[in-house]
This record gives structure tokens, C-alpha cells and sequence, in this order.
């Protein structure tokens, strides 16, 4: 089977089951919160400088950190339950160059990745910029500053979309996954952060913070980079691991 049609098969099974719609709903609720917040924050005694300067309004509607969570969670399901459910298996079997399969299906993962953290920035935005007038505020944000937030939000999501599928291919099991993906990209950038202070600024948070223009070091051009290897490291470590094991 030619790796276009892989790539045709995988869109296929993601378009027919309902993981990216219980991701959608997921989103929804985030953006949801984020609207109470506003409202809620601005009612209170030190509600000064919460939603009133440009730099709190890009931190609060900044997403790209959730955004990599939750890919990092869609992807680590995705792929691990195709050990789960046994549909590994008839996969290598039609495509016996495995490396192509699993290439095509960390496609699929990337874009649904990326697209979560799409809506995910732009319905965060919408939340904040429909709740802002009822606080009797408004959104002070500029078009490039949003869709730089927006854009960022994406990138994370495809990125973190990435990291979990290769836990997932290592793994093989949605619970050992989840968790994993849960260990490194929540629990582990803070210990890291604290064991050694020179990572910080290469951690996820801190390289989406730069992209989305809330921080500045280590620059653009160096965030993408190391960001894009927490996604890339993951990924070949899976490849590699199908590459040398039994199909179940």
C-alpha cells in the first residue's frame, strides 16, 4: 500500500470515531472557564491589572500551554489504542513498510494536533473578547497579537499531538500513556525546572510563552526549534520501537 493511501486510510478512522469530538467538547469547556474567570476576576479587591493592560489580556487568552496538554493527551489515545483494540495489527499487515504506516498516522496526529490547538486558541480568544464588555472592558489585543496567540496555540497542539503519539507507540497501552504524557509535559518541566535553573527557558511552557509573544528568551527562532523536539524526539523513539517488535 502506497503511503498516500495510508495517509487516506488514517484520516479515515479519525474522521469516523468520536475522540476528536470528546477533545472538541473539551475546548469548549476551557474556553467556557476562561470566560468565568474573566468575570469572576474582575470582581474581586486586586482585580487591578488583571484584564486591563495588553500584556494580561496575552497571558490570560494565551492557550498554546493547554494546547500542548491536550494534544499531547489526543495523541498518546490515538495511537495507543490502536494496540489496544488489536487494528495494529491489519495496519502492518496491508503496509509492511511499518515506518510508512506509522509516518502516515503521526501525520493524521499532528494535523488533528494542530487543529485542536487551533479551535482551542480561537474559541479562548472569542471567550475573552465576548466577556471583556460585560466587565465593561474590552479586548485591547491587536489582529497580529491574536493571531499570533492563535497560531501558537496551533503549533503547540500538533507538537504536543506529535510527543504523545511516539509515547503511545512505545507504550502500546492508553493508560501507561495518558500517564506518561501527563508525567512529561505536567509534572516533569517543573522538577526539571527545579533540579537544573539553565533548562527553564527549554521547558514547553516557557518556549510557547516566547511564541505567543508573552516571554522573550530564547527568542523565536530558538523556541520553535527546541519546541518542535519535544515533539520529534518522542515520535522517532515510537518509529524506532515498532520498527524492532512483534505487531501485538
Amino acid at each position: 500500500m502506497t503511503w498516500m493511501r495510508l495517509l487516506r486510510a488514517e484520516l479515515r478512522k479519525f474522521t469516523t470515531t468520536k475522540l476528536p469530538l470528546g477533545f472538541l467538547a473539551v475546548l469548549v469547556l476551557v474556553s467556557a472557564a476562561v470566560a468565568a474567570a474573566v468575570i469572576m476576576g474582575a470582581g474581586t479587591d486586586d482585580a487591578g491589572g488583571f484584564i486591563d493592560t495588553t500584556d494580561a489580556q496575552r497571558s490570560l487568552l494565551a492557550f498554546g500551554t493547554n494546547a500542548m496538554m491536550i494534544g499531547g493527551l489526543f495523541g498518546a489515545i490515538a495511537v495507543s489504542r490502536e494496540y489496544t483494540h488489536g487494528t495494529a495489527v491489519p495496519t502492518f499487515l496491508i503496509g509492511p513498510r511499518r515506518h510508512q504506516a506509522m509516518l502516515a498516522q503521526f501525520t493524521v496526529v499532528l494535523l488533528a494536533g494542530g487543529v485542536l490547538g487551533f479551535v482551542g486558541g480561537a474559541l479562548t480568544v472569542a471567550a475573552g473578547a465576548i466577556s471583556l464588555p460585560l466587565v465593561e472592558s474590552e479586548l485591547l489585543l491587536s489582529f497580529a497579537a491574536v493571531s499570533r496567540l492563535v497560531a501558537a496555540s496551533a503549533l503547540a497542539g500538533a507538537t504536543g499531538a506529535v510527543l504523545g503519539a511516539g509515547i503511545g507507540a512505545a507504550i502500546r497501552n492508553t493508560g501507561g500513556a495518558v500517564t506518561a504524557a501527563v508525567v512529561i509535559l505536567l509534572l516533569g518541566p517543573p522538577i526539571v525546572a527545579q533540579l537544573m535553573s539553565d533548562a527553564t527557558a527549554w521547558v514547553p511552557g516557557t518556549l510557547i510563552s516566547v511564541i505567543s509573544g508573552v516571554g522573550e528568551q530564547p527568542g523565536m527562532a530558538a523556541a520553535i526549534a527546541a519546541l518542535a523536539a519535544w515533539g520529534l524526539v518522542p515520535a522517532a523513539i515510537g518509529i524506532g520501537a515498532v520498527q524492532k517488535r512483534d505487531v501485538v
